[in-house]
């Protein structure tokens, strides 16, 4: 056997793994080959959707299942034994894994994270390999895990029987838990991207800390009660009957299988808790408020329960005197574990303050490369009264008959304190042309606006706009917020992705957080958010990813300036395109390719793709607390383009004139028009070049918009990046007609040469040297394919001519 002539594979299965047996690993419980670990990135096209190449390890080594302790990057004997480290190591630290191998089939090069082995990197025999216990012995002294911590740390995590496991983000994230509470940490904090599964993540913290028997008696505290209910009968069903709500309504709730199933409550009618159950669930409002009657959690005695951990921490719960944070003060024996998508740090508030730093963190941006989340679009829309904003005339009265008073009102008045009716119209008018040009009107949408009441208008101009959807189903538009029991009544049938109504959905805050809408397709912000950690909520609502509904994307409508925010060095996702409609423009943004910060991306899926989808800040506490809104009939509004914003090459916005922006970007490309003719010169295929520009956002289309012509790609970029005099296509035949470049062919080659010239200065094809070409008028009535072949000699022949033709027709700049 010549080991250079096996392949990668071979030398797994005759080397690699028989060298893991020997050093004692078990080949069903811990060895895994070609694990796959992330999705692959989503990538946007127009509407084309694919993914990316998906990332995978050629072994993963656990001590149990999800403890991982070493990863392997194999290679075939072709290679050196360290081929691949650098690799191997970018794997290592996503998936925290401490020791990284790379193999040939000779032995393997041992790269230590510890700091226990004596040096960084070590090389290896064959037989040389560490065994499991080793290894873990390692690990443990790395973490500062005491051996008396075992049976906590190796703890099994919770099996369905499935096949569902934990992505591996989940699994950095309960593993970074667990091993903090073995260390003795009371106050533990873990941030993740809003989608990423924090509840299931939470359960299997809390079962493994349940059934190692370090944690009996835990409380799960949400904000909202259809979190509770959802999370009671799906994350958390496997508690069984050691689970019950702290609350006194029963209520019968439906699985995501389908099923339905009773709550049990530990509350009676006369508000005694039973402290027969292991695992509360509880809605913070229902157990304490401002009065010491309603502060429920007083009934438990203060060391009653070991783990109290608390969803969506940001909301307040931090804050000294939060209704929160008395609950959590007053259990302040129990192990502390919050969850959150955005940290909250202010002068005034501070998570990080009270549970100290994150031991783990995934970011909305690292879920959106890993394919785990969804990417997402971004229109703006300015309105002429937010820009310009509204000086009422002089004696101008309201809907009431009182005069207006006499100031200047912008954005942060209308809704709140002015409303201009035809404003909302407006907006209404916006949204549904959206969904029309779209050809998809039940798209599930979100519409967030300044309070209840601004929702209550919004929900009825929208019904307006949609009335013939409105006729087949009043629960086409709807409005859902906390004063409103009908519309909450529907918010099940709205996260319900087999539900097809509601489908536009206003609202003002109730929906900003913690409700998994799968499908939600649009976000529409017509409302303020002054806070990152809403914006982030916000953004969140729309960054699920549901495959059978063929959900891979979302876009954002803002008309408030909400998305300004993405230029917060605290934003962490920007998003693939920003598109401005102009007054005239259509809603919907054109069909471009994904142009997010780190995306070189050529207009075609390459061989590592796989085509996925291609279908051709007031509260109204504060308003009701005796403010008077204005109502003012007969005022206009209308769409107005401000400014053009797009993302730089460090993924940031920046504003400037359509064609600076150009301008910029094709001398990056291209530092002087040497450089550039010698390009598009020594390019066989013109093509070539159009695509690269493509990669840099520089689409045909945008070239052509810039200056107003539609050109020869040639001439467009002479033309923006070095103010070369532009030549017409004809201007460019004729030049090559003069030049009589034709000659020395026959007759039936100088019939297809002149065919193919008046093919460019009418149409603007560039891909010439095409034979396809051939098959089509007019050169389907010279002869067929291969004789107009023929009359050059042979294909290169033919060939050689266009090129001659293509290289006379850019023969000089003028």
């Amino acid at each position: 056997m010549n080991k250079r002539e096996l392949s990668e594979r071979d030398i797994c299965t005759k080397f690699i793994t028989p060298a893991l047996r020997r050093a004692g690993w078990d080949e069903l419980t811990q060895i895994r080959e070609e694990v796959g670990f992330t999705r692959g990135r989503i990538i946007v096209r127009g509407k084309m959707v694919t993914r990316g190449q998906h990332k995978r390890a050629d072994y993963i080594l656990s001590y149990k299942p999800n403890i991982p302790l070493a990863l392997i990057e194999a290679k075939d004997n072709n290679h050196s034994l360290g081929d691949g480290m650098q690799q191997a190591l970018d794997y290592a630290e996503t998936l925290d894994i401490p020791f990284v191998f790379t193999s040939n089939g000779d032995g393997f090069l041992l790269h230590d994270r510890t700091g226990t082995f004596p040096q960084p990197e070590t090389t290896l025999g064959l037989d040389a390999f560490p065994s499991p216990g080793d290894l873990w012995t390692r690990y443990r002294a790395w973490k500062g895990l005491p051996p008396e911590t075992d049976s906590l740390v190796l703890q099994d995590y919770f099996d369905d029987g499935g096949g569902k496991t934990p992505r591996y983000y989940q699994v950095n994230a309960v593993n970074a838990a667990i091993e903090a509470i073995a260390r003795g940490q009371q106050r533990v904090l873990l941030v993740m991207a809003t989608g990423t599964g924090k509840t299931y993540t939470a359960f299997q913290i809390i079962w493994r800390l349940w059934k190692a028997g370090y944690k009996r008696r835990i409380l799960f505290l949400a904000d909202r009660n259809v979190l509770v209910d959802q999370t009671m009968v799906n994350d958390f069903r496997p508690f069984g009957p050691a689970m019950a709500k702290l609350s006194t309504q029963a209520k019968t709730i439906e699985r995501d299988d389908g099923s339905s199933v009773e709550l049990t409550t530990a509350i009676d009618r006369k508000r005694r808790i039973d402290t027969a159950y292991e695992v509360y669930l509880g809605l913070y409002q229902a157990i304490t408020g401002p009065e010491e009657r309603q502060k429920l959690f007083r009934e438990f005695s203060p060391s009653f329960f070991d783990l109290i951990v608390i969803d969506e921490c940001h909301r307040g719960s931090a804050a000294e005197d939060s209704a929160w944070r008395e609950i959590l003060e007053y259990f302040s024996s129990a192990t502390q574990i919050g969850l959150t998508a955005t940290p909250k740090e202010t002068k005034y508030v501070s998570n990080i303050a009270y549970f100290g730093d994150p031991v783990y963190s995934y970011s909305l941006k690292q879920g959106i490369r890993d394919g785990f989340l969804a990417p997402y679009k971004v229109v703006k829309i300015h309105i002429d009264r937010d820009v310009e904003g509204y000086r009422p005339e002089r004696g101008q009265l309201d809907r009431d008959g009182e005069e207006v008073a006499d100031r200047i009102y912008n954005t942060k008045d209308f809704d709140r304190t002015l409303v201009l009716d035809e404003r909302t119209r407006l907006v209404a008018a916006k949204v549904t042309a959206f969904l029309k040009e779209l050809n998809d009107r039940y798209q599930k949408t979100i519409i967030f606006c300044v309070d209840q009441e601004h929702a209550a208008r919004m929900r009825q101009a929208l019904v307006n706009e949609n009335a013939d959807l409105i006729a087949e189903n009043s629960r086409y538009v709807m409005r859902i917020t906390g004063g409103d029991a009908e519309g909450q009544a529907q918010l099940g049938n709205f996260i319900d992705p087999e539900s097809r109504y509601p489908v536009l959905v206003t609202t003002s805050r109730l929906l900003s957080t913690g409700v998994d809408v799968q499908t939600c397709r649009l976000i529409v912000l017509d409302r303020e958010v002054g806070s990152m950690t809403e914006f982030k909520q916000i953004v969140g609502r729309g960054t699920r990813v549901h495959e059978d509904t063929h959900k891979f994307y979302f876009t954002l409508i803002d008309f408030r300036g909400a998305t300004n925010h993405f230029a917060d060095p605290e934003f962490d996702g920007e998003p693939v395109q920003i598109y401005e409609p102009g007054a005239d423009d259509p809603v919907s943004p054109p069909d471009v390719d994904d142009a997010s910060d780190d995306a070189e991306l050529p207009p075609d899926p390459d061989a590592d793709e796989a085509v996925i989808d291609d279908p051709g800040g007031v509260t109204w506490a504060y308003r009701q607390g005796g403010q008077r809104k204005i109502y003012v009939d007969g005022v206009s509004a209308t769409i107005i383009a401000e400014r053009a914003q797009y993302l730089d090459e460090y993924g940031k916005l920046i504003t400037e004139s359509l064609r600076d922006f150009t301008r910029k970007a094709l001398r990056r490309r291209y530092i002087s028009l040497d450089a550039f003719l010698q390009r598009w010169q020594t390019a066989e295929r013109k093509q070539a070049v159009v695509d690269e520009l493509a990669e840099e956002g520089l689409t045909l289309d945008l070239l052509k918009e810039v200056v107003g012509k539609d050109l020869d790609p040639f001439d467009l970029v002479c033309h923006l990046a070095f103010d070369a005099r532009p030549l017409t296509r004809r201007e460019r035949a004729e030049q090559v007609r003069k030049r009589d470049v034709f000659a020395t062919y026959g007759a039936r080659a100088r019939a297809v040469l002149e065919a193919l010239l008046a093919k460019y200065q009418d149409e603007g094809m560039i891909n010439l040297d095409d034979p396809r070409v051939l098959q089509i008028p007019p050169f389907s009535d010279l002869g067929t394919p291969v004789q107009l072949i023929k009359a050059f000699g042979d294909r290169p022949g033919f060939e050689r001519a266009v090129r001659s033709m293509q290289s006379a027709l850019y023969q000089e700049v003028a």
